[in-house]
C-alpha cells in the first residue's frame, strides 16, 4: 500500500474507527518500562501494513494471532499408540533460548562504510529462570534493557529483532517484538518499516527497508521518492514461519512504499 494510500485511508476514518483501530493494535502487546512510538494497524480488516521503526531504541509491536510456531506434533488417533512420539528439545540451548539463530538479510556499502542486516529469533523460555538468563542475553546483543519487556513477560514466547550493524557503531535494534504466535501472512501480505541508513543519523533519509511477507512471495519491489525502485527476493530467515526482505535507497532519495509483485 502506497503512503498516498495510507494518509487517504487515515482522513477518512471516524473516530469510532480510529478507536477501533487502536483497540485492535492494542490487544496482547507486551511493551515493558519505556515510552514507544504509537503504532497504528489495521488488524484483520487491512493486510498491508507498516511498522512504526525504531531508530535509536528498540521498539516492541503488538502481537496479534496468527499461524503458530512449528513444533514437534504429538501423533493423535488410535492408531498410534505405540509409536515413538516426537518431543521438543528440553535444554535451553537446544531451543535456542540463550542464544538466538541468527541470519544475515543483506550487507554492504554506504560512503565507503560497511554495513549489514541481521534477523534473530529467540527460542520461548518456559519458566522465569530461562526467561531472566535470556533477557540478559539479549542485552548482551545489543537490545537496550529499555527496549526489553520484563522476564516474565517473555516465559512461553518467542522473541524475534531486526538490526542493523553500521561500520564500527554499535548494534542498532531496528525491530523487536514478543509473541506467543506470529503473524500470518498470506498472499501479498506485507509488513514493513523504514529507518535512516547511517548510524545515529535519525534525522536522515528512510533509506533502509525491512519487513516480512508470506512464505509464498517471491519478489518486492521498494519504491524510491526519486520515481526509481529495487527488485528483491524475500528469503527464509531461520527459526521464522515468514521470509524477510531488505531494500536499500540509493543516495539522494528515501522510501516510498513497498510491495509484493510476485
Amino acid at each position: 500500500m502506497s503512503a498516498d494510500r495510507e494518509n487517504h485511508l487515515m482522513t477518512d476514518m471516524t473516530q469510532t474507527d480510529l478507536a477501533l483501530l487502536l483497540a485492535d493494535a492494542a490487544d496482547g502487546v507486551e511493551i515493558g518500562t519505556a515510552p514507544v512510538q504509537a503504532v497504528i494497524r489495521g488488524g484483520r480488516r487491512r493486510r498491508a501494513r507498516r511498522w512504526a521503526m525504531a531508530t535509536t531504541t528498540a521498539l516492541v509491536l503488538a502481537g496479534s494471532a496468527g499461524a503458530t510456531l512449528a513444533v514437534a506434533g504429538v501423533p493423535g488417533g488410535h492408531g498410534d499408540a505405540g509409536r515413538p512420539v516426537a518431543t521438543r528439545p528440553s535444554a535451553p540451548e537446544a531451543r535456542y533460548v540463550y542464544e538466538p539463530q541468527v541470519t544475515e538479510l543483506a550487507r554492504g556499502t554506504d560512503h565507503g562504510t560497511r554495513w549489514r542486516v541481521v534477523v534473530a529469533v529467540w527460542g520461548a523460555p518456559r519458566d522465569g529462570t530461562e526467561a531472566a538468563v535470556q533477557r540478559s542475553a539479549m542485552r548482551k546483543f545489543g537490545i537496550e534493557s529499555h527496549g526489553l519487556p520484563d522476564s516474565p513477560h517473555l516465559v512461553g514466547k518467542t522473541s524475534y529483532y531486526s538490526g542493523l550493524y553500521y561500520g564500527d557503531h554499535p548494534f542498532r535494534a531496528m525491530i523487536f517484538n514478543t509473541v506467543e504466535k506470529w503473524e500470518a501472512l498470506t498472499g501479498k501480505d506485507m509488513m514493513s518499516g523504514a529507518v535512516p541508513l547511517a548510524a545515529a543519523d535519525t534525522d536522515g533519509p528512510e533509506r533502509l527497508v525491512v519487513g516480512t511477507v508470506a512464505l509464498t512471495a517471491r519478489q518486492v519491489e521498494c519504491g524510491w521518492k526519486d520515481g526509481t525502485s529495487t527488485v528483491v527476493e524475500p528469503q527464509a530467515v531461520a527459526g521464522s514461519p515468514v521470509e524477510w526482505f531488505a531494500c536499500t535507497a540509493p543516495a539522494g532519495t528515501a522510501y516510498q512504499g513497498a510491495e509484493v509483485i510476485r
